[in-house]
């Protein structure tokens, strides 16, 4: 059986990854990249890089493709464009990145470490309205927020049970 982290360790062997500061550095060059923010719409709307668009790993695949009431002319047209998929912290996007490159996508790539990476290199985030986010909010924001019952049983402690 295959747990989630053994999918994305197995996505990252096919796929690409950015450093924060390099997609930093290509944005501030104009490199007319496609941000790809494959988070859920609470989440985006909470805070995301600014210029990115949002489509949420469930509907993907029909975002990607014609004639699906959730197509996205900009993807279901751009298989050949310059793609960075971005999520939290880089296991959702490294997901979506490999399907993308088995839809036939040539250029797509996953943020290594996701928004919260982005965060921690001190790059802008905004809200909804397009109001910067500052980076404590910001990373108290994108913290875990496990309940104890979301917890591993074999690893938590005893007395805590």
């Amino acid at each position: 059986m295959k747990r989630y982290t053994d999918l994305v360790a197995d996505a990252l062997t096919r796929v690409n990854e950015i450093q924060p500061w390099d997609l930093s550095k290509q944005l501030a060059a104009g490199s007319g990249l496609v941000l790809l923010d494959v988070r859920e719409p609470a989440e985006y709307a909470a805070l995301h890089i600014p210029g990115a668009i949002n489509v949420p790993r469930g509907i993907l695949e029909q975002s990607c493709e014609w004639d699906f009431d959730e197509t996205l002319p900009l993807l279901a047209a751009g298989r050949g464009l310059d793609i960075v998929v971005i999520c939290r912290s880089g296991y959702r996007s490294a997901l979506v990145a490999d399907v993308m490159r088995q839809m036939g996508y040539t250029s797509v790539v996953s943020l290594k470490s996701g928004v919260r990476g982005w965060n921690d290199s001190d790059q802008p985030l905004v809200d909804a309205a397009g109001k910067p986010v500052d980076g404590d909010t910001a990373e108290e924001m994108l913290g875990p927020h496990l309940r104890p019952d979301q917890r591993n049983p074999a690893q938590r402690n005893p007395k805590q049970s």
